[in-house]
């Protein structure tokens, strides 16, 4: 059997193409997978769900008449930049689980308010959510419990199906504002963010960088948005605010990292020493992803046979 990737780090813009490839590989027959993409049977994370719970956060607590902590608005990015690294603490808890039970909580939507300060604090940001007054943190815990239960029951299933011989796909999108030199200050961009993993995430790693240009990606983001909770809550289609596709998703750092890296490669910089991780570039300028929103049995013979040996030949260059 060829050789297995073990982690793989799923990174492009916004709209580039990651979750439409994680729901074809997710199609895939095993042995296919295995054969032609050194993949394991995937379990895959995404920072995306936590988006989107911190954002009806701050929804609540505007409607509530109070300080929405989060995010300023609805159309408006981080209140805190940093907390960019907080949604990768996230993640590295969610990679520390992989293969256990998790016990249900009590309550959902405090376990949710609980790790999310935690994670603000790992990365050197106050708590928000502890200091709450108490009948605003009970009121909003009420009003989120059914959504942050319905996240956890997703994670519960994805870290309770890991095995050994699976293959971990984590999603997440980084850049910086719209005509920013290289390198991207931290905390934007792809270079702080990666230096966030965990020692065991960057050690067992390779990256599938989608590539899309900034233009393009807000062009897509545009075409996939679909309005209300069913587009907000979904990975397929929901929508980047215009102002945060600008400041937050206007440049992209991975290109540069990559470059500095070899071309092959790129180098983390986190708590732990200085690792190169492996690197392949699938072009999607021109694009070979979108149909795979659509109902599986709609997708064209042709458009699946030119997206699979694309990733073949990317994939290839990992292993």
């Amino acid at each position: 059997m060829p050789d297995t990737i073990d982690t793989l780090l799923l990174l492009a813009l916004p709209a580039s193409g990651k979750s439409e490839i994680r729901r074809y590989l997710e199609q895939l027959a095993p042995d296919v997978a295995a054969e032609d993409l050194h993949l394991g049977p995937t379990v895959q994370l995404d920072d995306y769900p936590y988006v989107h719970m911190m954002r009806r956060i701050s929804q609540e607590l505007t409607d509530m008449g109070g300080d929405p902590v989060l995010f300023a608005d609805g159309a408006s990015s981080f209140a805190e930049p940093r907390d960019w690294g907080t949604l990768i603490r996230l993640l590295n808890e969610d990679y520390e689980l992989l293969g256990g039970t998790p016990v249900r909580p009590q309550s959902a939507a405090i376990w949710l308010f609980d790790r999310f300060d935690r994670a603000r604090k790992a990365v050197g940001v106050s708590p928000a959510l502890s200091m709450l007054p108490d009948q605003t943190r009970e009121r909003l815990a009420a009003a989120l419990e059914g959504e942050a239960d319905e996240l956890w029951t997703q994670l519960a299933a994805s870290v309770e199906s890991w095995s050994d011989g699976d293959t971990v796909v984590i999603e997440f999108a980084r850049g910086g504002p719209e005509g920013a030199a290289m390198p991207l200050t931290p905390p934007y961009g792809y270079a702080y963010s990666l230096g966030q993993l965990s020692e065991e995430i960057v050690a067992r790693s390779s990256i599938l960088y989608v590539w899309v240009t900034p233009e393009e990606s807000r062009r897509r983001n545009e075409e996939r948005a679909r309005p209300g909770r069913a587009g907000d809550a979904s990975i397929l289609h929901h929508g980047v605010p215009e102002a945060v596709m600008l400041g937050d998703y206007g440049s992209d750092d991975l290109p540069w990292l990559i470059e500095v890296g070899g071309g092959d490669g790129v180098w983390v910089e986190g708590d732990g020493p200085s690792t190169r991780i492996p690197v392949a570039v699938f072009d999607n300028r021109s694009d070979h992803t979108s149909f795979l929103r659509d109902d599986p049995e709609r997708w064209p013979v042709a458009a699946i046979s030119a997206l699979h040996a694309e990733l073949r030949a990317a994939f290839d260059r990992l292993v």
